[in-house]
């Protein structure tokens, strides 16, 4: 019932570090102390740990829990462990109590003075539950029982059984308090299992991936990002990235130097993540160290400027404070910024350095290239006789502080999906041709093939203000905590390297789900079978793809990401209702926990290559230029790589009287995907 104003009570450490200090609840005790001792007491001792002013609605919720609890726990008196307000950081929330009984782990959520089973009630519970599932240590082999008690429901509808996943999350209970006992008693008799010993149970580490939407609230609250990222030996410590950086910023500040870092990172390795803790770290403006996060991802900046309103709305709310989300859309406005907005500041007067010392652009091989920019300068602005590209202008702003500067890049490889978009060749060609006394620090990866920036870096690195710094590199996918290999896969699947691919794929699908199917309607029942509580899913499709129409999936037609990423499932336009399909350009930098790519005629499998069109008019045409072709395999990247815990993949049949939808041009791109190891549906 309690909402989580969060101050984390737990250490997150490496895996070869100390033993955690985990103290995530607000309350806890063997159920025989809890018993023992008197309302008044639980109650100061949670209220104590609360750190938020206590209101009547709250404390008497508390009050009731208890008083509930006193009635249904006495022949579980010497067979487990009760906890209150047990923190899920991911979530940026509280479970209302948690307890460890005999060889089960039941969450429970009561709805104090509510007699309805309310849908977001049950996905609330269940989201809790899968989360103690997948990110707590110690819970990944025992069994999560999610119970939902509105306190005065009259009857409920206490079914147990197990869920598709068969994972160990039960299906969630819906009880009243008079069944809550009974409940107790029928999920312990239906499960089987050790009994869990509680101590060893608290020492259990907390390692989630959360969502760039998750990780920026939680940053964005006043957390770190070492207590909402994975720390354990498979995945590079974020961390130590963010330390690298913000050495790098203290540095230039000390030396009074400006300097510019570059860090790279398969999809999904948590880059943007990287920016956002520094950003959110510098957020006062009155700060020297002051820093901006840009982004010339119109929609990545609308959704997180409205997730973090909207979440900052709903964080003061629950602690009995009224704040409107106008004021918090207006705070937020200020640490993320549009890329192009912040240039048009600076065009405004180009004597004048921005308030900021430190910029973070976050998908900076998307910059705009010299012809770009001209023209735009040109058409949209008045600038005919502008000479820079969007990278040179963008780093003179920053070279017009007097003492020092930092700019930091944050590169996808190969995810240049759009026409003049430079990569990050032309950021080191910038520095080269203008600002060769800035100090340059790259990972050493920075030189593979994905980010074309070989023979411009083998040229930069003879300067002597080049540093490498290898945990400027993020090499492990954390979009999915169930499989790392993902991006490795789909590499592979784009390069037409089938004997990796194939290798690869044995190793995905033993914890990722990942099929295909030449029905939509399939793939949309997949999905739904698939997720859990509000775990979100949605379809994905090319930009190119405009010969969707007949499957009901018009790429022209207008999508708003921010309710397509944020509403719920009672909201038409949400990606839940499946009737709406976004494009590389909605869904860059974002996830979805699970995902539907459906495959159109513009990127065709053939024997000698991948085969690239364009559908003008009323038929398909060849695309000749490799700058065009490399945007529409990007494209491709970018779709395939969002899912975080399993993907669909549809390939339409076709149809033979349809020369627009030739079975020919889908055929073997599914047959492609056969090969490899994909399963049918």
């Amino acid at each position: 019932m309690a909402a989580a104003s969060l101050r984390w009570h737990m250490l997150v450490t490496n895996d070869n570090a100390a033993t955690p200090v985990p103290n995530r609840a607000y309350y806890s005790d063997i159920i025989e102390e809890f018993l023992g001792r008197s309302t008044e007491e639980i109650l100061g001792t949670i209220a104590r740990h609360a750190q938020f002013s206590i209101e009547d609605t709250q404390r008497n919720a508390w009050v009731e829990q208890i008083r509930i609890l006193r009635s249904v726990l006495p022949p579980y008196v010497a067979r487990g462990k009760i906890y209150f307000e047990y923190a899920v950081p991911r979530l940026g929330r509280r479970i209302d109590v948690v307890l460890l009984i005999d060889h089960v782990i039941f969450v429970v959520e009561f709805k104090v003075g509510e007699k309805e089973f309310a849908t977001s009630a049950i996905d609330q519970v269940v989201d809790y539950s899968v989360d103690l599932k997948n990110f707590h240590e110690t819970t990944h082999d025992k069994t999560v029982a999610p119970i939902l008690i509105p306190t005065l429901a009259k009857s409920g509808l206490a079914v147990i059984a197990t869920t598709p996943q068969n994972d160990g999350v039960l299906l969630p209970v819906c009880a009243a308090v008079k069944d809550f006992e009974c409940v107790i008693e029928q999920v312990l008799a239906f499960t089987s299992g050790s009994s869990i010993q509680a101590a060893q149970w608290d020492e259990g580490r907390y390692r989630p991936t959360p969502t760039i939407i998750e990780a920026a609230m939680a940053l964005y609250a006043g957390h770190g990002v070492a207590e909402i990222s994975r720390s354990d030996a498979c995945a590079v410590n974020l961390s130590e990235t963010s330390s690298v950086v913000a050495r790098i910023i203290q540095d230039a500040k000390q030396s009074t130097k400006k300097s510019i870092c570059f860090v790279t990172g398969v999809p999904g390795a948590g880059k943007t993540l990287v920016g956002l803790d520094i950003a959110t770290t510098h957020i006062d403006k009155n700060s020297e160290l002051y820093s901006v996060f840009l982004s010339g991802n119109g929609p990545l900046v609308d959704i997180l400027r409205e997730a973090l309103a909207r979440d900052k709305v709903r964080r003061e709310q629950e602690q009995g404070r009224r704040f409107k989300k106008g004021r918090a859309r207006s705070e937020v406005k200020l640490f993320i910024q549009n890329v192009h907005h912040f240039r048009d500041e600076c065009l405004a007067d180009v004597s004048k350095a921005p308030i900021e010392h430190v910029a973070i652009f976050d998908e900076a091989q998307r910059a705009w290239n010299l012809e770009q920019t001209a023209s735009f300068m040109s058409r949209k602005k008045g600038r005919p006789d502008f000479d820079q590209s969007e990278p040179e202008f963008l780093i003179s702003c920053l070279n017009r502080h007097k003492d020092w500067a930092v700019v930091v890049c944050l590169v996808g490889g190969g995810q240049e999906i759009n026409t003049g978009e430079a990569g990050i060749g032309e950021w080191v060609q910038a520095l080269q041709r203008s600002f060769r006394d800035w100090h340059v620090y790259i990972s050493s990866r920075l030189q593979d093939e994905e980010y074309g920036a070989a023979t411009v870096l083998t040229e930069l690195a003879r300067q002597s203000n080049v540093h490498i710094e290898d945990h400027l590199h993020l090499s492990t996918s954390m979009r999915s905590f169930r499989a790392e290999d993902v991006s490795a896969l789909i590499k592979q699947v784009l390069d037409r390297d089938l004997v990796a691919a194939k290798a690869t794929l044995e190793k995905v699908r033993q914890k990722y789900p990942l099929v295909v199917t030449r029905s939509v309607s399939r793939a949309k029942e997949w999905l739904k079978e698939q997720a859990r509580g509000t775990e979100r899913y949605g379809l994905v499709v090319s930009s190119q793809a405009l010969r969707l129409k007949p499957h009901a999936i018009d790429v022209r037609s207008p999508l708003d990401p921010i309710h397509w990423f944020l509403d719920l499932k009672d909201d038409v336009r949400s990606s839940y209702y499946l009737e709406d399909a976004a494009t590389e350009f909605h869904v860059q930098g974002l996830e979805l926990d699970w995902a539907c790519v459906v495959w159109d005629a513009d990127f065709r499998y053939a024997t000698d290559g991948w085969r690239h069109h364009s559908f003008v008019g009323s038929k398909w045409t060849h695309i000749h230029k490799t700058e065009r072709q490399t945007y529409l395999k990007n494209a491709y990247r970018v779709l395939l790589t969002r899912a975080r815990q399993g993907m669909v993949i549809v390939v339409p049949e076709g149809l033979d009287d349809d020369p627009t939808r030739n079975p020919a041009f889908y055929d073997p791109t599914y047959e492609y995907l056969c090969s490899i190891g994909f399963n049918k549906i």
